[in-house]
């Protein structure tokens, strides 16, 4: 495969409008939280002092992503694998994130970026509380941009649309999968994984 280089891209891409120039906005505006209120699924990225770069899915009620302000985002943490990841790459490196938020149903997607903190302060941790437990952290995020996507990619891959959705028998459960990997802990079926994922979230 032959790589492009920088000089290439020009002579394949035409240039952005001004119009998808100027989409981009130095905080959140009325339309970005209304869509941030609206959405119970994220994508967090996040970049290591390496350069390497974690990308984490994140979920929650509609608006579990908190507006605090125009350009402040508060995120709980919820019980995941604890690798941390994210967040060893937020205190130990450059500290800058970009999340992408989806609503199921809307092709459109918002993407914002800026610079996260972490918190465990106990009243921050008790006021977002949600499934009945307390994050164990809270991620704020200044917010230098946010703008939004067209809805091309979700409308290619059809993902909202109830026929392209597999049954999910047709693939193994992450217990299998995990276990086929490394032969470590039990071989969990779908169901018994399912029936854990309701009492950690």
């Amino acid at each position: 495969m032959t790589e492009l280089a920088a000089s290439d891209l020009a002579s394949i891409y035409p240039k952005p409008t001004p119009r998808v120039i100027a989409k981009a906005r130095p905080e959140i505006d009325v339309h970005a939280r209304k869509f941030i209120a609206m959405s119970p699924f994220c994508v967090l990225a996040t970049s290591g002092t390496d350069g390497s770069v974690d990308a984490s899915p994140r979920g929650g009620n509609p608006g579990f992503v908190n507006v605090a302000g125009p350009n402040q985002l508060l995120m709980p943490d919820r019980a995941g694998n604890n690798r941390i990841d994210s967040f060893k790459n937020i205190v130990e490196g450059s500290g800058f994130v970009q999340l992408i938020f989806f609503v199921p149903g809307i092709d459109e997607t918002l993407r914002v970026g800026g610079k996260g903190k972490l918190s465990a302060e106990p009243d921050l941790l008790a006021a977002m509380e949600e499934f009945g437990k307390l994050p164990r952290a809270v991620l704020r995020v200044d917010v230098h941009e946010a703008y939004f996507h067209c809805g091309k990619a979700l409308m290619r891959s059809k993902l909202w649309l109830k026929d392209t959705q597999v049954e999910r028998e047709i693939f193994p459960s992450i217990g299998e999968i995990i276990h086929d990997q490394t032969s470590l802990g039990e071989r969990e079926t779908q169901a018994a994984v399912e029936a854990r994922y309701k009492t950690q979230l």
